[in-house]
């Protein structure tokens, strides 16, 4: 037997004032005690106040960068946040599909708070065509359900409805975050095909919930990367995110949306025994 750590790659774009994007999930998989690996797939230039401009990072780029990590720290799972273009989409399903299969939470991020178009509109079918079916969760909000599926979603009705027509496009399971529901309650539906679970969290007011999506997608991979199933996975990380957006209520960074508090209380690494 030998030790190793249990590790998260997190596919992402890069966030200059380290609110979301790659550095929440780095700050995130390493509070919750595994280890983070990286594979950037664009340099975004945005502060609290809204992103500026974005430049893609070559598809070879993100897929050596991919397979470097691959080939030598061999993650436990996976989080796939922004990613640009149809080439980047499918180089990365090709370079997914090179190595055994493993747990991948796909957060479909196309537009930032800002207003700004993170995907290109033509990438969006390429998304749920090449990586979808590779995808243990997908992670949409309410406006991503809504472009996903054609439909406006906007109470847990259609919430649950948007859910089952997103399973069947290829993904094993779907989160339908609820933060944008009106109302003093958060409702998250998740469907794995064989249940439906409704998961509620109260409203928190605060102006600091930049990089909540990221976070909580990345909070998912790193419990399922720990050996939580996955609606155990699913509710510790919603939990993580709770508290981490309350401990970072009453903190500025910047004078826009600020990021939550993601290191409110960092755990010890995680070792895993690994079989050899």
């Amino acid at each position: 037997m030998r030790k190793k750590y249990p590790v998260v790659l997190s596919i992402a774009g890069s966030d200059c004032s380290g609110g979301a994007g790659i550095q929440a999930d780095l700050k995130t998989i390493s509070a919750l005690g595994a280890y983070a690996a990286t594979a950037i797939t664009a340099i975004t230039v945005q502060n609290t106040q809204g992103v500026r401009t974005v430049e893609s990072v070559p598809a070879t780029i993100v897929g050596a960068q991919v397979a470097a990590v691959m080939d030598d720290l061999r993650p436990d799972a996976i989080k796939i946040g922004m990613l640009t273009d149809v080439d980047v989409v499918r180089t990365l399903r090709s370079t997914l599909t090179a190595y055994p299969p493993c747990p991948v939470v796909l957060d479909p991020v196309m537009v930032s708070t800002s207003g700004r178009r993170l995907l290109a509109e033509e990438a969006v079918e390429a998304l749920v065509d090449e990586l979808f079916p590779l995808c243990t969760l997908v992670t949409p909000n309410l406006a991503e359900a809504a472009v996903l599926t054609g439909q406006p979603v906007g109470d847990t009705a259609t919430m649950k409805q948007a859910a089952r027509r997103l399973l069947g496009l290829g993904c094993k399971a779907v989160l339908l975050k609820g933060g944008h529901l009106a109302g003093q309650t958060a409702t998250d539906v998740l469907d794995t095909g064989t249940e439906v679970h409704l998961l509620d969290a109260a409203h928190i007011e605060s102006r600091n919930t930049h990089g909540t999506g990221c976070t909580l997608s990345s909070a998912i991979a790193t419990f399922i990367a720990l050996g939580k199933p996955l609606p155990e996975a699913v509710a510790e990380a919603k939990d993580f995110v709770h508290t981490a957006i309350e401990a970072g209520r009453d903190v500025q960074a910047g004078e826009g949306n600020g990021p939550l508090n993601h290191l409110f209380a960092p755990q010890r690494m995680h070792i895993l025994e690994e079989k050899v």
